[in-house]
């Protein structure tokens, strides 16, 4: 991770660019490395091309998506260690053919996984050599709600999902059984089927495509399963307990892999995507791992000391004003806010407790004579010392 190139300098555009510029940047990459431009160069040079080309279509698949271009802005390479920051940024199922089909609409003309660079394939393309594809699960997006209190400790929640499950009858396969699984004759098990084309540069290469018979499974059922119909699976509704580390914010995603829909045929299953909703405290504010909390005091409180109790995750705790506490006056609770994620940050935040000081606007007759004769008292007379300066800045800046 330490050695990759940031996604935005390998596209070699600004990170407000626009999602058209992203494209057109990567179109240039793309053309600049195609395998057609390097089929006569040194192995040093297709060495390049090829590395060059992948960095370019690792970091396009990326910044081409929303979500995952989000969190990348957010975490960087670290998002996919969050699961589901960016993605992953896995290409280990990457279909490279397809991938440049989307792009460039099917006008590249050649096949990466049959010649080329020689081992290109092994970017995750699957082609005519490669075997027949393996089918995924699509994943499932859901949110949970949490507290703060959940939120500091962390917890475990019990999430109620519909999704797709091997059909009990026959397996997953889809198929009464085995016999009834047969080599696909079109692409003779193989899941693709190729034509020989003329490339953009005058090469000549390969189209590849997916098996339009069997789908890129490379098998067929002659006689499918009667509950699931040959799909091999149903819809169950279950239970599955997810683990929210502490430290999370409104608006993360969790990935918990294989938890998602199961694939048809004993394929891979997708991921489950959780979301955090986080529920507003109805005392305490959140700035990231900070936490603020605003109490009134009287004015006799504020002249002459006293003791509050301050609201926290943890329980409640009292906090001493000191005598000629100033209205503003912010007081710090090391250690009492919130935990970062694990592997985002360290330590702990803390609890800022905000004093405002009420003066009361309605006084009795004998009040009002008190105050009065406490008014010429020097002791009455604003004399901002450094310290109450200070306090006064330092709302401006907290609150």
């Amino acid at each position: 991770m330490a050695n990759k190139r940031d996604y935005y300098e390998v596209l070699g555009v600004d990170k407000k660019a626009s999602a058209e510029d992203i494209k057109s940047a990567y179109r240039k990459l793309a053309l600049k490395w195609h395998p057609d431009r390097w089929v006569n160069g040194t192995d040093a040079e297709k060495k390049t091309a090829e590395d060059n080309f992948k960095e370019a279509a690792e970091a396009y698949s990326v910044l081409s998506d929303p979500d995952k271009r989000a969190k990348y802005d957010q975490f960087g390479f670290a998002a996919d260690q969050m699961g589901g920051g960016a993605g992953g940024f896995d290409f280990g199922g990457m279909d490279i053919n397809d991938f440049l089909r989307n792009i460039f609409g099917g006008s590249f003309g050649f096949d990466f996984g049959g010649g080329g660079f020689g081992g290109f394939g092994g970017f995750g393309g699957s082609s005519a050599q490669s075997g027949p594809r393996v089918m995924r699960g699509r994943d499932i997006r859901t949110s949970v709600k949490l507290t703060l209190e959940e939120i500091a400790n962390g917890c475990e929640k019990e999430i109620s999902l519909e999704r797709a499950r091997p059909c009990p009858d026959c397996g997953g396969k889809g198929a009464k059984s085995e016999a009834d699984i047969k080599t696909c004759p079109t692409c003779n098990g193989q899941g693709r089927v190729r034509q020989q084309t003329r490339g953009l540069f005058g090469g000549i290469g390969y189209t590849i495509g997916t098996c339009p018979q069997c789908q890129g499974e490379g098998k067929i059922i002659s006689n499918p399963c009667r509950r699931c119909n040959g799909t091999g699976l149903e819809r169950k509704r279950e239970l599955v307990r997810v683990r929210i580390p502490a430290g999370v914010e409104n608006g993360m995603q969790i990935t918990i892999p294989g938890e998602g829909h199961s694939a048809p045929h004993g394929g891979t299953n997708g991921d489950l995507l959780v979301v955090i909703n986080e529920i507003q405290h109805p005392q305490l504010q959140r700035d990231g791992n900070n936490l603020f909390y605003t109490t009134t005091i009287s004015v006799m409180d504020a002249m002459l000391g006293t003791e509050v109790s301050v609201p926290c995750l943890d329980g409640s705790y009292k906090v001493k004003v000191e005598p000629g506490t100033q209205s503003g006056t912010v007081v710090k609770l090391r250690g009492k806010g919130l935990p970062s994620v694990q592997g985002y940050g360290r330590g702990t935040g803390d609890l800022y407790v905000k004093f405002q000081v009420w003066v009361p606007h309605k006084l009795s007759r004998s009040e009002k004579e008190a105050l009065e004769a406490l008014r010429s008292s020097s002791s009455f007379k604003p004399d901002l010392t450094r310290e109450d300066k200070a306090t006064f800045d330092k709302v401006k800046n907290i609150f």
